[in-house]
């Protein structure tokens, strides 16, 4: 069986691209290949700055041949019929065949697909491909019609067997398949000659191209590591960063230098921002100060001067954007001390946040009232809550922020350090936005907590008044990540406060049933990706209290892990035994079995021991549930198993003495409302 080695060759490919890029030509490659009829043993895909690449192993040689039975007409169908089938099937009408069938002689086709060698379909499916790459952006050039994310110079395209490599017949706009690449642009820029796979990654390697864009992260990881260490410092972890530099070089050279004195007391996230920003440099700490006073830097090449020159070169640039930071933070710092933060943010008044909702002021007033009125339910003081929210959107005004606007919140905290506000108020303006996603750390200082939830609701409130709420996938204001986030911020700090009373506060135009509907919707993902089925999910929504989420979750676990053990999956079969025969009596009766049921009828022992298991049940659950001690009202509901069990083996509901049948019904009501008193269990499936 032949293996296959494609490469793209071409000018420099976006490292955010890159990705993808090699998973669609994997994927269309070999999806394509498969619905020809060949089978492979595995593919790889690789890729660096110039070169897409995909290797498959055991590729069969052959389609297989195809051999296809069509029935058709009868023999003495009408002439029109028998054109009609010999059209779909290509063939004439000495090639049918005429057959016996049950009635009377029919016309079958025998069609035959022969086999295809590799070469040709693998030819085939690569033009496909190369024409209809699913590139984000592309471009064309020259006078050709090919498009492609940057000019295509080349295409490597062989199958390799026992026998030698064959070069796959293509040609794509006049770049025809060959058997050649190239090595790095500078360091080794001649054309190699390839015969397989192996001997590609050996040549480039050779040639100063590392293909494995895994490799590479390794090499720079593993380098600055070290170059930091030999200096007693550490290179700040940055796995985005690590990840498209790796696409940016095809022989990474890491180069570590120093920051400039002059530049140190600026704080560390402007230096790691701006350092990240403009020259893709990773920021280098020393643990000793806790200052970020070195970078580094990955070259594309080897040089005399072993870097010197472009070390020297991108420590001017630094410089020049580090000045820059300088300056912005020294300006902001000048309106603080002259105007205070609040002084500084006074200008977002003149800034419109919506159409129909105000200026980025009004919208502060909002969040500062509202604020003030979370504050208690989440144990912050009402005024330092609400002078947070007055001053937490102060940096949007800053220069630093106009800048760099990945550090709103972050410069608000060094701002109000600086206007001498207090640490809990400092803080708020870096949390408030927090949690942004799903890794994101989430606030627990009250203050923090307050503002956070404010700046949520507000949003999520005023959207709903105005009936601007997400359809399908289109989310244009992020509603549905704010509301994630206040379902983190309520779960994670185990608040007990009424979602829909706050949602009231924070505009009372705003359809608070509609909004409590969306935030189930966004607690059912959290919570099924907890682990926790959908229909236990449904089971505790439907009970009262359902906008108090820490109460849901806490009975959402307890009736999941009730559910995973033996008693909790034989009462809810007793249950509904129990709610079906209710449901079907009381609707032949037209009367509601709802209260009752008296021991004295028992005539069983099976029936006067639920009764007592009833009562012992009743007694536990009611407290339980009061205390929200679900494990405990689960457990009492356990006990139940065992004698609705023995109940149903050994009495029959539907007695002919009138007075027994009611009973027992008004009995199976009492089954039925004990247990819809832990959880609608009407929703649980099975």
């Amino acid at each position: 069986m032949p293996d296959l080695l494609i490469e793209l060759f071409s000018e420099e490919i976006p490292a955010r691209m890159q990705p993808k890029a090699r998973e669609d030509l994997k994927k269309l490659i070999t999806d394509g290949v498969v619905e020809a009829g060949l089978t492979y043993a595995s593919a790889g895909a690789f890729s660096t700055p110039r070169r897409l690449t995909l290797t498959v192993e055991g590729l069969t040689a052959n389609s297989p041949t195809l051999r296809e039975e069509r029935k058709g007409p009868r023999t003495d169908a009408p002439e029109k019929a028998i054109e009609g089938f010999l059209r779909s099937t290509g063939l004439s009408m000495d090639q049918l065949e005429a057959r016996d069938d049950k009635k009377g002689q029919v016309y079958f086709a025998v069609i035959e697909k022969p086999g295809r060698p590799a070469t040709e379909i693998v030819a085939e499916v690569l033009e496909k491909t190369i024409r209809n790459f699913p590139w984000p952006k592309s471009m064309r050039w020259g006078e050709g019609s090919l498009r492609w994310v940057r000019p295509l110079h080349s295409i490597l395209a062989i199958l390799t067997d026992e026998a030698g490599a064959t070069v796959v017949p293509l040609d794509v706009d006049g770049i025809k398949a060959g058997d050649t690449t190239r090595g790095h642009r500078f360091m080794a820029p001649d054309v190699l000659q390839v015969s397989g796979y192996e001997s590609y990654a050996k040549q480039l390697k050779a040639a100063k191209v590392m293909l494995d864009p895994n490799e590479r992260a390794e090499a720079i990881d593993h380098d600055a590591a070290q170059m930091a260490f030999a200096k007693g410092w550490e290179v700040v972890p940055d796995k985005g960063l690590l990840a498209e530099v790796s696409g940016l070089v095809e022989w990474p050279v890491t180069l570590m230098g120093e920051i400039d004195g002059e530049f140190l007391d600026l704080p560390p996230e402007v230096l790691q921002t701006s350092m990240k920003e403009h020259q893709k440099f990773f920021s280098v700490k020393n643990p000793k100060t806790a200052r970020i006073e070195g970078f580094v830097t990955v070259a594309n090449r080897e040089t005399a001067d072993h870097g010197a020159t472009i070390l020297a070169g991108n420590q001017k640039v630094l410089s020049a954007r580090l000045s820059d930071a300088k300056f912005f933070w020294e300006n902001d710092l000048r309106t603080v001390q002259a105007h205070g933060l609040e002084g500084m943010g006074a200008g977002l008044d003149a800034v419109t946040f919506h159409n129909k909702l105000g200026s980025q002021g009004d919208r502060i007033r909002r969040i500062e009232n509202l604020a003030r009125e979370i504050a208690p339910l989440v144990g912050a003081k009402p005024d330092l809550a609400a002078e947070a929210a007055r001053v937490a959107k102060s940096d949007l005004r800053s220069e630093m922020v106009y800048e760099f606007p990945e550090l709103q919140g972050v410069m608000g905290r060094y701002y109000a350090q600086k206007a001498g506000l207090s640490d809990a108020v400092a803080d708020a303006c870096r949390d408030h936005y927090a949690p942004l996603g799903p890794s994101d750390d989430v606030p627990s200082e009250p203050v923090s907590v307050a503002v956070a939830l404010a700046d949520k609701i507000d949003t999520l409130t005023g959207f709903w008044a105005i009936d601007e709420k997400p359809t399908g996938s289109k989310d244009p204001f992020a509603l549905r990540r704010a509301a994630l986030g206040v379902i983190r911020l309520v779960l994670a700090n185990e608040l007990r406060l009424s979602l829909q009373s706050v949602f009231a506060q924070g505009n009372p135009e705003a359809d608070t049933a509609d909004l409590m509907s969306f935030f189930h919707d966004r607690l059912k993902v959290h919570l099924r990706d907890a682990g926790i089925r959908h229909d236990v999910i449904d089971a505790v929504l439907a009970m009262p209290g359902s906008d108090d989420l820490t109460l849901v979750v806490k009975r959402a676990e307890a009736l999941s892990d009730f559910f995973k053990t033996d008693d909790g999956e034989n009462l809810i079969q007793g249950f509904k035994r129990a709610n079906n025969i209710l449901t079907q009596a009381e609707e032949k009766d037209g009367v509601e079995y709802s209260f009752g049921a008296d021991p004295k009828f028992a005539e069983t022992d099976e029936e006067k021991a639920l009764f007592a298991a009833l009562d012992a049940a009743e007694a536990k659950i009611a407290p339980a549930m009061a205390d929200e001690d679900f494990a405990a009202a689960m457990s009492a509901m356990a006990d139940l198993r065992a004698p609705i069990d023995a109940f149903f083996e050994a009495v029959q509901i539907n007695a002919e003495n009138p007075i027994l049948r009611r009973n027992r019904l008004n009995l199976l009501s009492r089954i039925r409302q004990i247990c819809l008193d832990v959880a609608d269990l009407t929703k649980i499936e099975g």
